[in-house]
């Protein structure tokens, strides 16, 4: 979708702090960040929510939390929270699913 920045900056048109890439996730800094690390774990799969995930994003789904535990043992965190939010009332402020990463160290 052109207009989502998510998808901006997984096509390169929008620049970002990336952090992690496969060929089914990014991992970019939060810009506006809650914690000393605050990470967003993004799939490149345009989905708006999670109330959109169909059956065969399942595993797409799962792709997003163990790029999060590569992520975290790779910057040796020894804890971390993983948050999704679920739409605007969940705070969801941005319509592409991402995962949030975030810890103190």
């Amino acid at each position: 979708m052109s207009s989502c920045i998510f998808c901006q900056i997984i096509n390169k048109e929008q620049s970002a702090e990336l952090v992690y890439e496969d060929e089914k996730v990014i991992a970019i800094k939060d810009i506006n960040p809650k914690a000393p690390i605050h990470l967003l774990i993004i799939p490149k799969k345009h989905i708006p929510s999670i109330k959109e995930i169909e059956e065969q994003d399942k595993e797409l789904m799962g792709c997003l939390v163990f790029a999060a535990k590569k992520i975290a043992k790779d910057k040796n965190l020894p804890g971390y929270k993983l948050i999704f939010n679920v739409g605007r009332e969940g705070g969801q402020i941005i319509d592409h699913i991402h995962l949030h990463l975030l810890a103190n160290k």
